[in-house]
């Protein structure tokens, strides 16, 4: 805790010292950082979130986004000040209803100091009131607001919560989510679960969507603009909601002829990971310049640029499955991607199989022997690839082949009850490599650790492999499917 002293000598200390509450004594300042060593900073020590209430107004000619944002959280060590992730220009902050000083510190930090300090377990009422221009702030030479020609969309990874709502960010402190903004009359908002109601008084609309499951923060995602939204539900019973900017051009209809898929891949996929675990599912088009797609819980972000060679239901598949592996069950760090990537990769495998264009062995071997033992490649880590290359092609690519490494090893019976359990196992919460490796091993009574050693965690191509692979097989026919896929993140 700093503290300015205003007066010099004894007297300046002894009344400072009578200054503080007694209750203070053990308090201390939260770290401003949870603990991640990929993100020093992302993230907050002290404190656990259980629900985001966002209610905001957004202008999309001008960029100016304004609202109230009250965060109900329980502390988790005695606190003497706390931070919150967010860039935007702060008016007012309140803790249990009484005003709060606040400052800000390094790249996106916002310093909280309540009135009182704060107990452990204390329950904690949060209330930030903020406006800004997203699209003027950026953090580490970047930012991940993106302006479209009829408003803006909030979607990237590993952060993106910062440019428009105070946060935990970090995947470890997930909540459940209101989201209500208003907007100026034609505009329309898309955000994640269902949509509960909309208004319209004196020229704005105000809509308010739900997320009633835990979410991570970097999972939230926010659409401003004028779309064609779809709505149906799946065979298996489940609500989906799409939604298409009206200006996507040529790519209008292969975006449309994969992402109205949704529902129909959902029910497949539940035949492997489980029954779908949130209240919908879909995804968005928006009218963006951006190459990648990202998992954004239930309403799956897509950029246009996915379906400028046609159709691409692969990439579907992918985003889709995240669903079950990164957002359901979330990473505990961010070194333990593999557990949402190399299973999302092979999710398409599983599609690829599905579709008669080359199963989950004939794409491994080709990925295998396409790749000489001297290739930076085998480099790579899959179970820990560090932050510069947590999105490298080999975290998809060579984890998908650590998945059919693991099923040649168990079995296709085992294999297929740990691909399905795992959800289960962890639902709506966090978990590691080395608790999947534990779970993998409990499912199929054999010792796994040589096999995960060598393909998530060795830097060289694995002498030995488990997979087949003798010369280079011919290349199968959903490869080039699969591979229009590799920068969606």
């Amino acid at each position: 805790m700093h503290r300015r002293i205003l007066a010099p000598g004894a007297l300046a200390a002894a009344s400072l010292l009578l200054a503080v509450p007694a209750s203070a004594a053990g308090h201390s300042p939260g770290a401003p950082g949870i603990g991640d060593p990929y993100y020093p900073y992302y993230g907050n020590g002290g404190y656990d979130v259980s629900h985001y209430d966002l209610r905001l107004q957004y202008q999309p000619a001008t960029d100016e986004l304004s609202g109230t944002a009250t965060i109900l959280a329980r502390t988790t060590q005695d606190l003497s000040s706390f931070d919150l992730d967010f860039l935007l220009d702060v008016s007012e902050v309140r803790v249990n209803g009484a005003k709060a000083a606040f400052t800000t510190s390094g790249q996106h930090e916002l310093v909280v100091t309540p009135a009182s300090p704060l107990d452990k377990g204390t329950q904690v009422t949060v209330v930030v009131r903020y406006s800004g221009v997203p699209s003027t702030k950026s953090a580490y030479g970047f930012s991940t607001w993106h302006r479209t020609p009829d408003g803006a969309v909030a979607a990237d990874e590993p952060e993106s919560a910062w440019w428009w709502y105070p946060s935990n960010d970090h995947p470890l402190d997930k909540a459940t989510y209101d989201v209500s903004v208003a907007v100026p009359d034609g505009t329309q908002v898309i955000s994640n679960g269902l949509l509960q109601s909309s208004s319209s008084q004196r020229g704005w609309t105000r809509y308010n969507w739900r997320q009633n499951k835990p979410q991570a923060t970097y999972l939230t995602t926010l659409a401003v603009g004028k779309f064609d939204i779809t709505t149906s539900t799946s065979e298996g019973g489940v609500p989906v909601v799409n939604a298409y900017s009206k200006d996507l051009g040529d790519n209008d209809g292969a975006a449309r002829a994969s992402v109205e898929r949704t529902g129909e891949l959902v029910d497949w996929l539940s035949g492997y990971f489980g029954p779908y675990p949130f209240s919908s599912a879909g995804g968005y088009v928006p009218n963006t310049t951006t190459g990648y797609a990202l998992e954004t819980q239930s309403r799956v972000y897509y950029s246009p640029k996915q379906f400028a060679n046609g159709s691409n239901t692969s990439v579907v598949v992918h985003e889709l499955a995240h669903q079950w592996y990164g957002d359901d069950v979330s990473l505990k760090g961010w070194k333990d991607i593999w557990l949402n990537e190399g299973f999302a990769r092979y999710a398409q495998w599983l599609w690829s199989e599905h579709e008669g264009e080359g199963t989950t062995q004939e794409l491994a071997d080709y990925v295998y022997a396409s790749h000489p033992a001297d290739d930076a490649f085998w480099t790579v880590k899959p179970g820990d690839p560090g932050p510069d290359d947590q999105f490298d092609i080999a975290v998809y690519d060579r984890g998908a082949l650590a998945v059919q490494a693991l099923r040649n090893a168990v079995g296709d019976d085992a294999f297929f009850t740990i691909l399905k359990g795992w959800p289960r196992e962890h639902a709506y919460g966090n978990a590691s490599v080395a608790d999947f490796e534990a779970y993998a091993e409990k499912v199929s009574g054999k010792s796994l650790s040589g096999l995960f050693d060598a393909w998530l965690f060795e830097p060289t191509k694995p002498a030995v492999p488990a997979l087949r692979a003798a010369g280079v097989p011919a290349q199968p026919r959903s490869w080039k499917k699969i591979e229009a896929t590799n920068d969606v993140h």
